[in-house]
């Protein structure tokens, strides 16, 4: 019996297929393994994203010190108070008792004006009631020391800045705050802690009522005139009560009044002493009457941006958003926040007077 060996050519078409199919499971095992890495390096976020200032923590009120501080989400706080410094922290970062937390706020020093923007990260001062504690570094932007009167507002700054204070570095200096807006904001400043800025703040006292009891006393009949019809002695009394009439040393045949007399006499000015008088009515009084009008907006999120950049307030009248600084004490301080909104470039802007 003879035996018939295996046909050379089916054996090595055998293998050819053989080698093919795991070259490919393995090409197939590396792809699955690369995609998979690929989706794992596209999950994980940015280190220094948008998404790092969130989640946002307000937290549960705290006392220190006897002193109930109750944090809160509140976009236009706007407060001036004192300045203390926080060692060991890095960056150009800041504490707050009651802002999220993290949060942005332009610090203002109520000495030089200068302007710096920081990332609050932490609760605090925990050791005085001051209104913010800064980093060193924040500190030194700032120019400042402990006990510098500041005013805080909480921000909304572009991303931008946002990356470059979540990375450590120093954003762009804000724009200087007038001197005239300094001294105005200075007389705001208590004798410690923080007063706000805000409108609403100040809360109404009540009016005490105090109640008058009704007169008893009888009123006194009124006088009358005695006639002319009565007797000599009353007669006497009317005459003295009518004025007797004053003789013209012109008469009005001599003397007559010419029509362009009359309107130089309707015109003619008054003395320099009613002058002085009606200027200074025309003054206002130093209690803020001044505001500078910068812009007008269809959203609320872009008069927002102005009235940050600007240092000024935003008010709807309608359905829009006006933006306006002040209110000032006299008009040359509201000229000097005029001429700050118009290097913005808001040349629309003017001075508006409430009274």
């Amino acid at each position: 019996m003879q035996m018939r060996l295996p046909d050379s050519q089916k054996v090595r078409a055998f293998a050819r297929l053989t080698v093919t199919m795991s070259f490919a499971a393995a090409l197939a095992a590396c792809g699955s393994s690369r995609d998979a890495g690929l989706a794992s390096v596209a999950a994980t976020p940015a280190a220094n994203g948008p998404q790092a200032d969130y989640p946002i923590t307000v937290g549960a009120p705290y006392t220190v010190d006897g002193i109930t501080y109750t944090p809160v989400d509140v976009f236009n706080y706007d407060e001036v108070g004192y300045l203390t410094a926080e060692t060991g922290t890095m960056g150009y970062t800041g504490a707050h008792h009651t802002l999220p937390v993290p949060s942005y706020a332009e610090v203002t020093s109520l000495e030089s004006g200068r302007t710096v923007l920081v990332r609050l990260e932490r609760r605090g001062p925990m050791d005085s009631t001051h209104l913010v504690a800064l980093s060193p570094a924040a500190m030194a932007q700032l120019g400042a020391t402990a006990e510098t009167p500041v005013r805080l507002r909480r921000v909304n700054p572009p991303e931008e800045q946002r990356a470059m204070l979540r990375s450590g570095n120093a954003a762009p200096l804000r724009m200087d705050t007038p001197m005239s807006l300094v001294s105005v904001l200075r007389r705001r400043l208590p004798a410690s802690g923080s007063a706000s800025l805000s409108a609403d703040a100040a809360i109404p006292q009540p009016i005490e009522t105090v109640e008058v009891a009704a007169s008893t006393a009888t009123p006194a009949p009124a006088a009358e005139l005695p006639s002319a019809d009565g007797p000599a002695e009353y007669v006497a009394a009317v005459e003295v009560l009518v004025p007797a009439p004053v003789e013209l040393e012109t008469s009005v045949a001599e003397a007559p009044v010419e029509t362009a007399t009359v309107a130089e006499a309707a015109v003619e000015p008054a003395p320099e002493v009613a002058e002085a008088e009606v200027e200074a009515e025309a003054q206002p009084a130093a209690d803020g009457r001044f505001m500078v009008q910068a812009a007008t907006f269809s959203t609320i999120e872009r008069a927002r941006s102005a009235a940050n950049v600007l240092g000024g307030e935003v008010s709807q009248a309608g359905r829009y958003f006006r933006v306006r600084t002040g209110p000032f004490a006299t008009r040359g301080e509201a000229e000097a926040s005029l001429a700050n909104v118009h290097r913005a470039g808001y040349t629309d802007a003017r001075i508006l007077t409430s009274g």
